[in-house]
């Protein structure tokens, strides 16, 4: 995973975040069922100190945002984010120390440029452990021989 990284006048200056899209042998839509599986009820915010351990894309609607080691939020945008499953950059914009859903918004970099926001619909707190298990069993029942009974 690479590196991703807020007040809302800062938001052009927003810590830069690098993209990280290590799906593994998972498909994109079992990688979402997995997440959304794992994810709490909705909340209003989340605490943002400026700094994002991690991120990974999972469509073009929603992002999983590492914000500690064992400390993650599913984020579903308002609608498509366009090239936000590609884009090497991000950055989110906050509110003090907090992203709101309905009011901010993670950015979309492309070669430095800042792309189209994608307002932040809905947050929702992820459970880290269950999605590394899930994970893993997915990975471990795609490795595994078939029986050729």
């Amino acid at each position: 995973m690479k590196t991703r990284n807020g007040a809302m006048a800062a938001a052009l200056a927003a810590t830069l975040l690098a993209g990280c899209a290590s799906s593994g042998s998972l498909g994109d839509a079992e990688k979402l069922a997995i997440y959304q599986a794992a994810a709490g009820e909705p909340v209003a915010s989340f605490n943002y100190l400026g700094r994002v351990n991690g991120w990974t894309p999972l469509d073009d609607r929603h992002i999983a945002i590492w914000t500690g080691p064992s400390e993650a939020w599913l984020l579903a945008f308002a609608g498509r984010c366009q090239d936000i499953e590609y884009t090497p950059l991000i950055s989110l914009t906050s509110q003090g120390s907090r992203v709101y859903a309905g009011f901010d918004k993670v950015m979309v970099h492309d070669r430095g440029s800042i792309q189209l926001p994608c307002r932040i619909q809905e947050i929702r707190r992820l459970d880290t452990s269950r999605i590394k298990a899930a994970e893993k069993a997915a990975r471990d029942t795609a490795q595994a021989p078939s029986s050729g009974t």
